[in-house]
């Protein structure tokens, strides 16, 4: 494979955000690169693609740079680009945990945990193991076991925590998620809540797969990438398929997005079910009016009703 998908960041002190983001964009488009990257004054968060020649510039270009002292990169080989374009954006924060009193993770953060230190203490009696990501991130594949959230979003998490302080107090609890930068926040805002052990996956599941003692055991289904590949696999010992498909419930790791520009939601959804529901989540979804997959389908009015009549017929069944 001549193309390489970088995953990274680092917590450091940016003083203009915006200048660096604009400065930043043109080198990367100099070298070549598509992705996207987030600038804050706490620090940088991003995930581009390019050849090896383009990668090994950016790297080389990042770790040439006094601010980004220590800086490490999760490489994985690809086919092509994951991104379309490439973007870099200034934001308030890397992480928005929806926090009154933002965690500083230069200050305070939960243990760093090597892939094979947290394979050890995960299989442990007194420890639970919280996935700090979207519940469309762990439907299609978590570590066996770890509690979900019932949350939409991310910022949701700290309060749900809260209300279910009786499954974590005692504990040794283990947090993590794709990369690890949501990890450093969320594990310094458990031990400032007053929970004594937490510790965290340090470079996230992107790294525990590619580990050579772990090679990704006890995890089941595939991990969520926010770029155009959208899974990849972790477990290099046995694969296990959580993932059910959004129709029939029937074993499934194929996401799509909801054929509604105005709805837009992630599901899983095999391709024969994506064509029978015209790529809608709803029958509401089918029927919009700027609906997506006929347009790039293509399809005829004569087929579009005869599609709707078949699962309208379903639904009253």
């Amino acid at each position: 494979m001549n193309y390489r998908v970088l995953l990274y960041y680092h917590y450091t002190t940016i003083e203009n955000p915006e200048l660096f983001s604009k400065e930043h964009l043109a080198a990367c488009k100099e070298i070549g690169l598509k992705g996207r990257i987030l600038v804050a004054n706490e620090g940088i968060n991003g995930t581009v693609s390019g050849t090896v020649e383009q990668t090994n510039a950016y790297m080389e270009m990042m770790k040439a740079d006094p601010v980004f002292n220590g800086i490490v990169f999760k490489i994985d080989e690809a086919e092509g680009h994951a991104f379309k374009k490439m973007h870099v954006r200034p934001r308030p924060e890397l992480v928005n945990l929806g926090l009154g009193e933002d965690v500083n993770p230069l200050e305070l953060t939960g243990r760093h945990l090597s892939p094979e230190d947290f394979l050890a203490e995960m299989q442990k009696e007194d420890t639970v193991v919280l996935d700090v990501r979207n519940t469309y991130e762990y439907d299609v594949g978590h570590f066996r076991g770890a509690i979900r959230p019932d949350v939409e979003t991310f910022r949701d998490t700290p309060e749900w925590v809260r209300e279910n302080r009786h499954l974590f107090e005692g504990k040794n609890v283990l947090t993590y998620c794709t990369g690890g930068i949501r990890c450093e926040k969320f594990s310094g805002w458990m031990k400032r809540e007053g929970f004594g052990d937490v510790g965290q996956l340090h470079g996230g599941v992107a790294t525990y797969g590619k580990d050579e003692k772990t090679k990704g055991q006890l995890w089941d289904g595939q991990m969520y990438v926010f770029d155009e590949r959208l899974t990849v696999p972790i477990n290099q010992v046995e694969h296990v398929v959580v993932g059910r498909d959004h129709f029939d419930g029937e074993p499934c790791e194929r996401y799509i997005n909801c054929a509604n520009p105005e709805c837009n939601k992630q599901i899983l959804a095999s391709e024969e079910n994506e064509a029978k529901h015209l790529g809608g989540c709803t029958i509401e979804c089918t029927k919009h009016e700027r609906n997506r997959y006929i347009v790039r389908h293509n399809l005829s009015q004569e087929q579009v009703t005869a599609a709707i009549e078949v699962l309208e017929a379903e639904t009253v069944k």
